[in-house]
């Protein structure tokens, strides 16, 4: 067999390539070559920077407070002889929460008023005897000295009097005690002293535990650096909390008045306190509940806004990326001015209408072909 040449097997070679490039520019590029270019374009997501004024909110977590909260004692020493509540009721200013053994100090009272009507009618004779003397000593007939004694005898038992009167109204004082009422309106707990126990006065126990709950208190804090817009709005118009419980689900928001700002920063946390008063009426907070809080601080106007997923954070700080007519990126530098849950205010080399970028980021590079597959509606803020 003859041995083939290396020069004859290179112009083997190039013919075949020649031959196979021919072939292929003849026939068009194929399907591996489109796959491979379309997998250059990438897929993103898109919104539309616009401008429109934003409202600012302070975001907090807040604490339910009772309005009041009345430990209620004894004020008088006895025997507990019924409960007039439920544990857990509702009561009124007033109402009848305990009774006292009302027999030692009915006894009392008694005592106090025989004592009173006994020196009235001393004093009733002493006057008389007073009148008598100074008739019969402008007569002669009984010295001054005997009219001083029946004067002096007149006023000692006019202050006897007046401090049996003061024994009857204390005794009486008393007597109201056996009736331990309630002094505010609220939601009674759990008895803490069963009727047949034996009480003192001002025990270090309480017997019950009354909560004011129509009215509550909402307190939460912010940052010292919103308190001179916080003081601002107030001067300017109610400042006002909106409220959601962490358990409402799909509830709509419950708005509550400010009504108090702490004179003093807590030093600790570099937070101020404030708190807003709701009325409560279905009783929808309860006391020790976490809410959240959502302040209104002030509005921008007119402010470029963009889907808060737009904005990324590279070595040089904040960007965004714009999609051109052709769909090419271009990475845009911007300064955060403001960002809640959904929307993102900034400002830089952004103008209203203009596309950005708000899903694929990673995926693309300034100068990259895209492709939009959806397009995001920019969030309203409220």
């Amino acid at each position: 067999m003859r041995k083939i040449s290396p020069r004859t097997i290179l112009i083997l070679v190039a013919v075949v390539l020649v031959a196979v490039f021919g072939l292929r520019g003849f026939f068009g590029p194929s399907a591996a070559d489109k796959a491979g270019k379309d997998h250059d374009i990438a897929p993103v997501t898109v919104a539309t920077v616009e401008a429109r004024d934003v409202p600012v909110y302070a975001q907090a977590v807040g604490t339910v407070m009772a309005n009041a909260t009345v430990q209620v004692k004894s004020r008088i020493d006895g025997q507990i002889v019924a409960a007039g509540f439920k544990e857990g009721q509702l009561v009124r200013k007033g109402e009848l929460l305990f009774q006292i053994d009302r027999a030692p100090y009915e006894a009392a009272l008694r005592a106090a008023q025989a004592n009173l009507q006994r020196d009235q009618a001393q004093l009733a004779n002493a006057r008389l005897n007073l009148g008598r003397a100074n008739s019969l000593v402008k007569k002669g007939y009984v010295s001054q000295q005997t009219r001083d004694g029946a004067t002096a005898d007149a006023k000692a038992l006019a202050g006897s009097v007046a401090a049996d009167q003061a024994a009857v109204d204390q005794a009486q004082l008393q007597l109201g005690y056996t009736e331990i009422r309630s002094p505010v309106d609220g939601k009674t707990g759990p008895i803490l002293v069963d009727a047949g126990n034996i009480v003192k006065a001002n025990d270090a126990g309480a017997l019950v535990v009354v909560t004011q709950i129509q009215p509550v208190k909402i307190s939460f804090a912010l940052a010292q650096q919103n308190l001179p817009k916080l003081q601002a709005r107030m001067s300017e118009q109610a400042l006002v909390a909106s409220l959601k419980a962490h358990d409402d689900g799909e509830a709509k928001d419950i708005t509550a008045p400010i009504d108090f700002i702490a004179n003093t920063v807590n030093p600790t946390s570099g937070t101020i306190e404030l708190r807003a008063t709701y009325d409560n009426p279905d009783m929808r907070l309860v006391p020790g509940e976490f809410v959240d809080v959502h302040v209104r601080l002030d509005d921008l106007k007119s402010a470029l806004t963009v889907p808060r997923d737009a904005v990324n954070t590279g070595q040089t700080g904040l960007y965004v990326y714009v999609v051109a007519a052709d769909k090419t990126v271009e990475m845009r530098n911007v300064t955060l001015l403001y960002q809640d849950t959904d929307i993102a205010v900034v400002e830089g080399e952004l103008k209203p209408g203009e596309t950005v970028v708000t899903d694929g980021q990673l995926r693309i590079t300034p100068g990259a072909r895209v492709k939009i597959v959806s397009t995001t509606p920019n969030a309203v803020n409220s």
